[in-house]
């Protein structure tokens, strides 16, 4: 398994109950993106829906645009852009604007869209998006790399279509998976990362060595490069001092969230009971609603279950209210983050080191300080003699 150090962020719909304020919602995920900002957090993803009443972030660029304003270090990622639903010379030079706002921090996260609503609204038939954002890909990819690129489809039209502006950085990319290859597919193609959407569901879980597999084989046969480091594996965390409090903090949204995606995501079922749903949650390896020791042992699983991965997204949603959502993130950055940086190890052998050294340093102070003394009284006999 791959030992390279984990970074941490966050992957955000973004999920909010129905009778929270949308703007008030809207700048609670802006100060949540600062706050992991200011905690060390590594990434920030955002996504694009349209209906549905729950996940109400219309614009992940226009989001990443003013948390860019806000931040300073954390990398910023469209979490994800649904290609079917742009002509992809305007999102590619849209791309290329927020890369430069940004100054290189912004990464491009590609999907197919996973509202149906969103598609009939537009209309256009969602069994067909998966072919439109595979095409819409490969046109931003060649856009983004400089090429001038002319082609006609069912869906749109280019005729020597390139971006009048460069790219500030060379933009990194990514794509969703979550079952299916399709994700794994491009990834490996092109050369960009992946976004595991589903890494701890039973069936997405079970998917992950078999989705690096399918990467690793693309990409060699398209003569790219790609890196576990780049790999993501998403998680839906909350985290507490103790299991109780978790549990208590998620009764304020957990339960009805998660019945919401129960109709957006295959597989996932309608519980009566926020109880019996965190216990689920915890001993299926779904998700923590608990300690920092018990994210920990997650982690390490999802290590195991994926053979190394490099970037854990907590899967963050409005499970509790946004004070000990804050909390939770603190707790994560101030326990779980250095087990899997590197930073605790070393730190642990300096403290073992001391603490298993029979009381070295006190006593070689107080010799210090005996020998001192003694010198001193030394000193000052020989000036009075």
């Amino acid at each position: 398994m791959d030992q390279t150090p984990l970074e941490f962020g966050a992957f955000l719909a973004p999920w909010h109950k129905v009778d929270t304020d949308a703007n008030l919602a809207i700048h609670q995920d802006l100060e949540l993106a600062v706050a992991m900002d200011r905690l060390g957090f590594s990434e920030f993803w955002i996504g694009e829906h349209h209906s549905g009443g729950v996940e109400i972030v219309a614009d992940p660029t226009l989001f990443l645009a003013a948390a860019a304003q806000r931040t300073s270090r954390i990398r910023l990622g469209t979490g994800v852009l649904s290609l079917p639903y742009h002509n992809p010379f305007i999102l590619a030079d849209r791309l290329v604007l927020l890369d430069h706002l940004s100054r290189g921090r912004f990464m491009f996260g590609a999907g197919p869209g996973q509202l149906v609503d969103d598609s009939r609204s537009i209309g256009i038939d969602p069994l067909e998006n998966r072919r439109k954002m595979e095409q819409s890909f490969d046109v931003i990819t060649r856009l983004l790399a400089g090429e001038t690129v002319t082609e006609k489809t069912d869906w749109y039209d280019l005729d020597e279509a390139y971006l009048q502006v460069a790219p500030y950085s060379e933009i990194h990319t990514a794509v969703t998976a979550t079952v299916s290859p399709t994700g794994p597919k491009l990834a490996g193609r092109y050369g960009a990362g992946l976004l595991s959407l589903a890494a701890t569901s039973p069936e997405g879980s079970a998917a992950l060595k078999a989705h690096w597999g399918i990467v690793e084989e693309l990409a060699a046969e398209h003569g790219k490069t790609v890196d576990r480091r780049n790999w993501r594996l998403t998680c839906p965390m909350h985290i507490a001092e103790t299991e109780g409090k978790a549990r208590e903090n998620a009764r304020h949204g957990l339960l009805y969230l998660m019945n919401y995606l129960a109709h957006v995501s295959p597989g996932m079922a309608q519980v009566d009971d926020v109880d019996l749903l965190i216990d689920g949650i915890n001993s299926t390896g779904f998700g923590v609603i608990g300690t920092p020791e018990m994210a920990v042992e997650q982690v390490k699983r999802m290590q195991e279950a994926s053979g190394g991965f490099g970037k854990l997204l907590v899967l963050h949603g409005e499970w509790a209210n946004h004070p000990n959502s804050i909390r939770s993130l603190e707790l994560i950055a101030e326990q779980v983050m250095p087990v899997f940086s590197g930073s605790k190890e070393r730190r642990q052998r300096g403290y073992d080191q001391t603490v298993n050294s029979d009381g070295a340093g006190a006593k070689a102070t107080s010799a210090g300080q005996a020998e001192a003394q003694a010198r001193f009284e030394a000193e000052r006999a020989a000036v009075k003699s």
